[in-house]
């Protein structure tokens, strides 16, 4: 991990905006009819409801979505005391974690109030504003009488993070470490090292799980808290042991199988870690310098299994792993607590889902091949997109179990599918891709068989059920690959187009080729040595029927791809052309853009055919098309080079369908702005309607634009999509991810299933 330096956090926190969080509008506000609905006089309406009927606000405000981050500054991070101004910086900071990790809208609250009873009030006072209250860097002992009172006067779910958040997610690697060390949590010795808030909350949620009181062992800055001492609050008692004859940390520790550290740097040696039992469990929490180094560590004892808070060290423990997922499924409930039904719960969740296979953006984010669980690997990733799905649904169940749930979830597929979309990880239109798919599902050959990406996405497109995947490839390499990404061939065919076994088959595919281009000067030599190279292999197994569609790209220049498709596959009747297509889905709606791969520089023809693929392929989408055939120019202003090829194209295609929603040259803002086109061009087609497929006049401005946005936005990307050949032959390209390349497979597969159809 990169070294953070001051000056680069203070530019952060200050360059453009100042901050880290901003309010955006939800509904729209661009007319006085907007802005007489959002405020006066129409929101005169959402408020008597509500008074009526307080629960109503969760349903005409954003009370169910919203979290307050509050806090008095008195334990900011490792700082301490430093007051409330001076942690809004960690309050905001936790507010974008909320936002992009659970999709939870925040107000981060700094309240200038160390008395415990006058911070309860002003809390109380401001609560009707949320949905849930997350209380921050508030310092020990008085948290505690903070957070019990919150919890049992307000009717919302109340947490303080840096008590349960710690205790959850180290909870959860506890129980997975337990099961690789060979252990059990009734019967192991725990040494935990500070008893702050975190200290404390972890101790007694590892009771909840099992953990033995009589096997605890707590340490405070003065040593072992024991019995007898005096001045005692009533959180060190509980944990305070009888036994008089430890007092140091390294009397404590000897034949500990866990030991828990949340205090500071360098106060656990390794002779300590010697002396701890076989397969030791070290969790190093301080921060940023933690109790023991990792290297240090492992010097000492090679079989210890160690956690630390750090990013750049195996099994961090990381609050964003729990703390978005956990308000999530209270909000989505209308949960009036965080119960410990809940914490339990998901502490289930996050330990289980460690040893799930591990999704391949989480594998490609740490540099690796596969995370497997082990010694190295005993909690999630915070980057693992799963943990939206799995620790939302287990604490949004247990509120339900617990009967702290107002608005039960009745169908949890939908509510699944819903968080998905939430956090952008799957739209209605992919999952309406692979719903159709998995109707059905086609051969499709892989061309790259060998290529990490090309076989991870074959094996997720068979476990997703969209497709029988057929790997082109060196079977023995291939194989090998497998087993090194540590990932099942089971029922799927590896074809090695060079092994002489093969040889009848490039033979057969060879004249057939020879004989279909003979016209063209083919002839079965040079056909015949075409076969060696998979694209033509490939693509000839689609149009004999051997295999229904052909995935390719991510080794070929897409000039070579295109020549072959051409040769082997041809384009479709009544076109001189193809194209290709990319669909963005963004939080405006699906746009559909052509020509994005394949035709550099079109003539008015070869627009004409863009625009025709465009119809039919937004069509098979099972969308309407609204057509804007895009230049620099509107309505015929130019009269030369690229609108005078876009304004002839648009009178061919007016002419060929009279009710097809077409129109241009127009510029981008006039497309995209139907109130400022409609108001100024009064007489194009398209008055009225929001568009939803783009025609560009040219390839780079194709290009350029969805690959502009991609970049700079969170819309989802499918593409690129072929259209016009005879045969389903989709391309990708060489940074084409894991989900990329699936979707487009079932793209593909639905290609193919409508093929098919057509011959019936």
């Amino acid at each position: 991990m990169a070294k953070i330096t001051k000056e680069a956090a203070l530019l952060y926190h200050s360059q453009g905006k100042p901050g880290k969080i901003e309010v955006v509008p939800t509904k729209p506000y661009s007319t006085q009819t907007d802005l007489s609905l959002a405020y006066s006089p129409g929101v005169a309406e959402p408020c008597l409801e509500i008074e009526k009927n307080p629960q109503d606000a969760y349903k005409y405000t954003a009370k169910g979505n919203l979290v307050a981050v509050i806090s008095n500054g008195t334990a900011v991070l490792g700082l301490g005391d430093i007051g409330a101004m001076a942690g809004k910086p960690v309050m905001e900071g936790k507010g974008l974690l909320f936002k992009i990790y659970g999709g939870i809208d925040v107000f981060d609250i700094e309240v200038n109030e160390k008395d415990p009873e006058k911070f309860i009030e002003a809390v109380k006072a401001i609560a009707p504003t949320f949905g849930g209250i997350n209380l921050e860097d508030i310092k020990a002992p008085e948290c505690f009488e903070i957070e019990r009172r919150l919890k049992e006067e307000l009717d919302i779910p109340v947490m303080h993070d840096d008590q349960h958040g710690t205790a959850i997610i180290s909870a959860a690697g506890l129980l997975n470490a337990l099961e690789v060390a060979g252990k059990k949590i009734e019967d192991v010795k725990i040494v935990v090292n500070g008893a702050g808030a975190a200290a404390i909350s972890c101790t007694k949620l590892y009771e909840a799980l099992g953990a033995t009181h009589e096997n605890i062992i707590m340490l405070d800055s003065k040593g072992v808290i024991t019995s007898d001492r005096e001045k005692l609050d009533d959180t060190k008692r509980y944990f305070a042991t009888d036994r008089r004859d430890l007092h140091t940390l390294a009397e404590a520790i000897q034949g500990a199988d866990v030991f828990l550290g949340l205090s500071k740097g360098n106060v656990l040696t390794q002779d300590m870690i010697r002396s701890m039992a076989d397969y030791p469990i070290v969790f190093a929490l301080a921060n940023p310098v933690p109790e023991i180094s990792y290297e240090d560590a492992m010097a000492a004892r090679p079989d210890v299994l160690m956690s630390t808070g750090r990013s750049d060290y195996p099994n961090q423990i990381n609050n964003v792993i729990g703390f978005p997922y956990i308000f999530r499924g209270a909000l989505d409930v209308a949960s009036t607590a965080i119960n410990e039904e809940m914490k339990l719960a998901a502490v289930r969740a996050i330990a289980n889902l460690a040893k799930q296979p591990v999704p391949d953006v989480v594998n490609e984010v740490y540099h690796v091949n596969n995370f497997t669980f082990g010694p190295d690997y005993f909690i999630p990733k915070p980057v693992d997109p799963r943990l939206i799905t799995e620790v939302s649904m287990a604490v949004a169940k247990a509120a339900m179990e617990s009967g702290v749930a107002r608005k039960p979830i009745t169908d949890w597929e939908a509510y699944r599918q819903h968080l998905k979309e939430l956090m952008g990880q799957e739209s209605k239109l992919t999952r309406q891709l692979y719903d159709t798919a998995r109707r059905d599902p086609q051969r499709v050959v892989f061309a790259e068989g060998i290529h990490p990406t090309m076989l991870k996405a074959a094996v997720e497109a068979k476990s997703e059920g969209i497709c029988y995947p057929i790997l082109l490839g060196n079977d023995e390499a291939i194989t090998k690959l497998a087993k090194e990404l540590e990932i099942s061939l089971e029922g799927i065919e590896i074809v090695n187009l060079r092994h002489p076994n093969e040889a009848p088959r490039r033979e057969r595919y060879a004249r057939i080729l020879a004989e279909k281009r003979a016209r063209q000067g083919a002839n079965f030599q040079e056909a015949n040595d075409k076969m060696f190279e998979r694209n033509y292999f490939g693509m000839m197994m689609v149009e004999t029927g051997e295999a229904d569609a052909f995935i390719t790209g991510l080794y070929t220049k897409y000039s070579n791809t295109i020549k072959v498709a051409k040769e082997v596959i041809g384009i479709q009747p009544g076109y001189k052309h193809f194209a290709t297509m990319h669909i963005l889905n963004s939080k405006k709606g699906t746009y559909f853009l052509a020509d994005t791969l394949i035709n550099r520089h079109p003539d008015t023809d070869t627009l004409v055919d863009i625009a025709k693929l465009s119809k039919k392929t937004v069509e098979f989408f099972n969308h309407t098309p609204v057509m804007a055939m895009l230049s620099y120019s509107n309505f015929g202003s130019d009269n030369i080079g690229s609108p005078a090829k876009v304004h002839e194209a648009i009178d061919l295609m007016q002419r060929e369908y009279p009710g097809l929603a077409i129109d241009g040259e127009m510029q981008v803002k006039y497309a995209m702005n139907n109130a400022a086109r409609d108001e100024k061009y009064p007489f194009t087609r398209l008055k009225g309607k929001d568009v939803n497929t783009l025609i560009f006049p040219n390839l780079s401005s194709a290009n350029a634009t969805y690959q502009l946005i991609q970049s700079m936005s969170e819309t989802e990307v499918i593409g690129p999509i072929q259209m016009g050949l005879n045969k389903p032959i989709h391309f990708t390209d060489c940074e084409a991810s894991v989900r990329d390349i699936v979707n487009i497979t079932a793209v593909a597969v639905i290609d193919a299933i409508v093929e098919k159809k057509k011959k019936q």
